[in-house]
């Protein structure tokens, strides 16, 4: 491909005419460097890859794109490129290469701390129940049209579309492409607070741009609650519409600053959107009066839980606004949704005890799911909380989670939760210095027998919760990305209980 088809006038500034050079294929690391390919330098937390350029001349690159303000070595003898923002250029890079699939699209974006997987999810669902051709990608799972969307074995980018939220460009464009050849007309999409800040995600003009609530999170990466905000505004400039959570309490920042036609939806607030008359259900789920200009209707969603109105609430805010009859929609609503590793009912046989699984892992969520099973538990149940925090993050959220757990469980196991490159007993020194009483807990810090210990030793009647890995299958440890299914462990584990055997706590 000529690179003047994929880097326009105005982008860069060089000593040659992108007209004269033609690559063969678009990389990012050294090791996929091969003749004709186009180099692009990113700044990493770990590495900049413009100390590589010579790695890039020497395996054949023909062009290097690096950044105006990096220092390259003077003797490079292919042509260089040098553009504002390398991330940036990055995502038009691969838009283009893959003719930009995107804005023949109906893009909807979901951003929030909590609840992006439920509301996607549960949009995905509605818009396929009305006859939409449509697609989900997030953090769960990659939908398309029903049919899970998987990766090669052997691409690179395999183990990453299971562990990010939003796939890098070079995963991204290519899966619009294949979408949009497949005749979806809809993605419902979550975007990361890291991807916005990354512009993985700026060449797509999002119909619309829903946000769920924002509390504390990744600001090990963003450094503290401003920059997090900033990051999750980048997608009301990039969407016709914004549908906000009004009850969240940077709702009204992120509309001020931003130029898209907002729409407020909420529990509290006298919104454009509201949700009356709240019944929850417990396991059953919750009904809802369904508020609109000019529209009231019933609706029940089996999801259970406070959160799951919010999120029920603004999918189907969405679907109406894309234009699904209300009707139709609430109607939609009503089915059963699987939304994998979000309150979770893990069947137990004949077991005398009842198992969740959920995915959250901050203080936020975890009282939510907290207090959702304390609404709906039964006199003499007790909650059994099994949770850690993820290594190489902040910090912060630990010693909160810690008091969370403690003052609302009736007992937690305190275990390992993707160390990643982090010492676990650090990590779980940090959430214990949240606790006052040792009573209230346990530390067994392999998982796998944390998982065990929790359901050979439960009481009759117990809850026991997994929380913190939701939908993954994986461990992320020193040594990399490894196999760990919660739900075969469990079962193993429930196995053991009826045989009667127990496991050693360490």
């Amino acid at each position: 491909m000529n690179l003047s088809q994929v880097l326009f006038p105005g982008e860069y500034t060089a000593a040659v005419d992108p007209q004269d050079i033609e690559f063969s294929h678009i990389v990012t690391h050294t090791s996929e460097i091969s003749q004709g390919a186009l180099f692009v330098c990113l700044r990493g937390t770990r590495c900049d890859s413009h100390t590589l350029v010579k790695l890039a001349e020497e395996g054949g690159a023909a062009a290097v794109i690096a950044e105006e303000s990096a220092i390259l070595p003077i003797d490079i003898s292919i042509p260089v490129f040098r553009v504002a923002s390398t991330r940036t250029t990055l995502a038009l890079l691969y838009s283009r290469y893959c003719s930009n699939p995107q804005n023949e699209l109906c893009m909807i974006g979901v951003t929030g701390t909590n609840g992006k997987t439920s509301t996607a999810t549960v949009l995905y669902s509605i818009l396929r129940s009305a006859g939409y051709k449509c697609a989900l990608i997030g953090t769960a799972e990659c939908l398309c049209d029903g049919t899970v969307y998987t990766l090669p074995e052997e691409n690179r980018g395999h183990d990453r579309l299971r562990t990010m939220t939003t796939p890098d460009p070079d995963i991204l464009y290519p899966m619009l492409r294949m979408m949009r050849s497949l005749g979806i007309t809809h993605v419902v999409m979550e975007v990361s607070s890291h991807a916005l800040a990354l512009d993985k995600v700026t060449p797509i003009p999002f119909e619309i741009g829903i946000f769920t609530n924002l509390s504390p999170e990744h600001l090990d990466f963003h450094t503290d609650m401003h920059n997090y905000l900033l990051a999750k505004a980048k997608l009301f400039s990039l969407c016709k519409t914004g549908i906000f959570n009004c009850d969240s309490e940077y709702a009204e920042d992120l509309i001020a600053g931003s130029a898209c036609r907002p729409l407020r939806a909420g529990v509290v607030w006298q919104g454009d959107y509201r949700a009356t008359d709240i019944e929850l259900r417990g396991t059953q789920g919750s009904t809802y009066s369904f508020n609109a200009p000019g529209l009231r209707l019933r609706v029940r969603t089996p999801l259970p839980g406070a959160f799951s109105v919010y999120n029920t609430l603004l999918a189907l805010t969405a679907a109406i606004e894309l234009g699904v009859p209300p009707i139709a929609a609430a109607d939609a609503l009503a089915s059963p949704v699987r939304v994998p590793g979000r309150m979770e009912h893990i069947p137990t046989g004949n077991a005398d005890l009842s198992v969740f699984i959920d995915y959250a892992h901050t203080e936020h969520a975890l009282r939510s799911l907290l207090s959702t099973v304390r609404s709906f538990r039964k006199s003499g149940e007790r909650i059994v909380l099994l949770f850690g925090c993820g290594g190489d993050r902040d910090r912060e959220k630990r010693a909160p989670m810690g008091r969370v757990a403690e003052e609302l469980a009736d007992f937690v196991i305190v275990t390992s939760d993707n160390p990643r490159t982090e010492d676990p007993d650090s990590i779980i020194a940090d959430i214990l210095s949240g606790m006052r009483s040792e009573d209230t807990h346990t530390v067994i810090k392999n998982r796998r027998r944390a998982i065990e210990h929790a359901v050979t030793t439960a009481r009759q009647g117990d809850i026991i919760i997994l929380a913190g890995k939701g939908h993954e299958t994986y461990e992320i440890t020193a040594s990399g990305v490894r196999e760990f299914d919660e739900r075969k462990i469990l079962q193993a584990a429930l196995e053991k209980r009826k045989k009667g055997d127990t496991v050693c706590e360490n």
